[in-house]
């Protein structure tokens, strides 16, 4: 068995010939620029790139495989470059007479054949094919049966974001309001919760936890992922950890300290100010219109103490959070330690010194330590390391 990083959560800002899929992705965020960037820089070894029901997302796949940069695998998924898996997936909006308010969902296609196929259906339930996070004109369930008649896996994304998710806004209390629990395959934490607080929702309990950046940008890539334990590259092998299945599995989760994500605390809507419990106005400006924070909606959720054995949550922190690491430092710690995998994990403090003041290389040691402080963000903001 071997051990590989996986981001599953990155879209598409803009296609080959540069027209949009994510509006709000970034215009570098081609399916190209992300495998090279995974494999180069990152040290991702398995990407999930989650705009590929796009017709022109899947005519640059054939490209590839036709320029023999990615292969097809016969247990699905495709290679690129011979050392990174590529997951052809699909993020969707559910907002069905049975939600509260849109949820969005990732459904991962294991062969371009069936990815072809689920787009022809799609087309007929999208307003717009060629865009991501397109609100689906079916139910969940419906969704589901879909999904699963090509062979994918069906994930909630981002759960407990206050906007378009399952637990955010989608429904009042249980995910068996919109989804058969039976037809969903893993729950997708977002960036301001982890494992301990997930956990205490009891009919979480069955799934299995993945952690990934969202990425809108290349930056933003590995901001969180996890390492899986596979025997080797495939869809077939990545569905058996997601299942935990004959020793495949999740073996380490790495994510944000919920602290630093954009939506932990509640906040006024208007200005951003923090918002305590009991609160019925802001302080700071009056406004009574509040985002709910991810922590506070966890704890109206909460309905058990007990929590399953889990693999380790890891609370990591990117290199881009860390104060005086700007883009010229991190080229230098490219230069040589390779990618940020090798930075975040590997190097020791006295490589690090090779290239960075000891203060910044002694907060790369805290963030992997886990021990750096924050101020935690909330409304729309992330949060900040206070050293």
């Amino acid at each position: 068995m071997k051990r590989y990083f996986a981001d599953l959560h990155i879209h598409i800002g803009r296609t080959k010939s540069g027209k949009p899929v994510k509006i709000t992705g970034s215009k570098t965020l081609t399916l190209s620029n992300i495998l090279h960037t995974a494999k180069n820089q990152k040290g991702i070894n398995i990407v999930g790139i989650i705009d590929c029901h796009s017709p022109e997302v899947i005519e640059e796949i054939e490209d590839l495989i036709f320029e023999g940069k990615l292969e097809e695998l016969s247990e699905g998924g495709l290679l690129f470059e011979n050392e990174t898996l590529l997951m052809m997936g699909s993020e969707l909006e559910v907002y069905d007479t049975t939600c509260k308010g849109p949820i969005h969902v990732l459904c991962f296609i294991p062969t371009l054949k069936m990815m072809k196929k689920f787009s022809c259906w799609l087309e007929s339930q999208l307003k717009n094919i060629h865009l991501s996070s397109q609100r689906i004109y079916a139910t969940g369930r419906e969704l589901q049966k879909q999904v699963k008649a090509v062979g994918g896996l069906f994930i909630p994304a981002h759960v407990f974001t206050p906007f378009k998710s399952l637990f955010g806004k989608g429904v009042e209390r249980s995910l068996t309001e919109v989804f058969n629990p039976e037809l969903i395959d893993a729950i997708e934490l977002g960036l301001s919760s982890n494992t301990e607080m997930a956990d205490h929702l009891k009919e979480l309990h069955q799934y299995t936890y993945i952690s990934n950046s969202d990425a809108h940008s290349l930056q933003k890539i590995a901001r969180e992922y996890q390492v899986i334990q596979l025997d080797h590259l495939s869809y077939l092998e990545f569905e058996k950890a997601i299942k935990r299945k004959d020793g495949r599995e999740i073996v380490a989760n790495f994510g944000l300290d919920p602290r630093l994500g954009k939506y932990y605390g509640t906040t006024c809507a208007k200005c951003f100010t923090r918002i305590k419990q009991g609160m019925v106005e802001c302080p700071n400006c009056g406004s009574v219109k509040f985002t709910k924070g991810v922590s506070e909606r966890i704890k109206e959720l909460s309905d058990t103490s007990e929590h399953p054995k889990r693999p380790p949550y890891i609370h990591q922190v990117p290199l881009e959070f860390i104060p005086g690491l700007g883009p010229k430092t991190l080229q230098k710690l490219l230069n040589c330690f390779g990618t940020e995998m090798t930075i975040v994990h590997d190097a020791t403090f006295e490589e690090l010194l090779d290239v960075l003041p000891e203060k910044t290389a002694s907060l790369i040691l805290k963030a992997r330590e886990g021990t750096l402080n924050f101020h935690a963000g909330g409304g729309g903001k992330y949060g900040t390391v206070t050293e």
